[in-house]
C-alpha cells in the first residue's frame, strides 16, 4: 500500500512540474517527415557516403522523426562535411602514437515554412590503434560516423533549445 502511495507522489511531481521530452521541441521546430540532402566531397567522396548514413541514423533515433523525399519533408537539411582531421593525443613511451581524435565539422542549412537557417557543429571521437601503425580503413569509417553523430546530437540539442524558447 506504502509503494502504491509513493509511486503516486512520483508520478504526480512528474506531471505537475511540466517536464517535457527535448525530443518533442525538436520535432515542433522540424515536423515529423525530414529530407536530407548532402554535398559530396570531390576530395573523399567515401567520408560522404559514411556521413549519409550516419545523418539520417541519428535524425530516425534521435528526432523520432520519418526520413523522406524533398517533396513530402516538413524539413530539409542540407549537409556539408568538412575534411575530417586527425590528431594524435596519446603517445606511449617509445613516442608512438597510440590514440588519435578526429574532428569533423558539419556546416546544416536547415530550411523549414520557406526560412533557411544555417548551423556549424563540430563531432569529435578519439580512437586507439596499434602503435607504429596507420590508421585502418575500417577505423576511419567508424571515427567519421561516430563524430558525424556526435555533430548531429550537438545540432539537436541547439534544434531543441530553440524549439522551447
Amino acid at each position: 500500500m506504502i509503494k502504491i502511495i509513493v509511486l503516486a507522489f512520483i508520478l504526480a511531481g512528474f506531471i505537475s512540474c511540466g517536464y517535457t521530452p527535448s525530443s518533442k521541441f525538436a520535432r515542433e521546430s522540424l515536423g515529423k517527415k525530414i529530407s536530407t540532402s548532402v554535398v559530396i566531397s570531390a576530395y573523399d567522396p567515401q567520408n560522404t557516403v559514411i556521413m549519409k548514413d550516419a545523418v539520417d541514423t541519428a535524425i530516425t533515433k534521435e528526432f523520432h522523426a520519418t526520413i523522406v523525399d524533398k517533396s513530402q519533408s516538413d524539413t530539409h537539411l542540407i549537409l556539408k562535411m568538412s575534411q575530417p582531421t586527425y590528431t594524435a593525443i596519446v603517445y606511449n613511451q617509445n613516442g608512438f602514437v597510440t590514440t588519435y581524435r578526429m574532428v569533423i565539422e558539419l556546416n546544416i542549412e536547415k530550411t523549414y515554412a520557406g526560412i533557411s537557417k544555417t548551423y556549424t557543429k563540430k563531432g569529435t571521437y578519439d580512437f586507439d590503434i596499434v602503435p607504429n601503425s596507420i590508421v585502418s580503413d575500417s577505423q576511419r569509417y567508424d571515427a567519421i560516423g561516430f563524430s558525424v553523430t556526435k555533430a548531429i546530437r550537438a545540432f539537436i540539442a541547439q534544434i531543441s533549445a530553440e524549439g522551447a524558447r
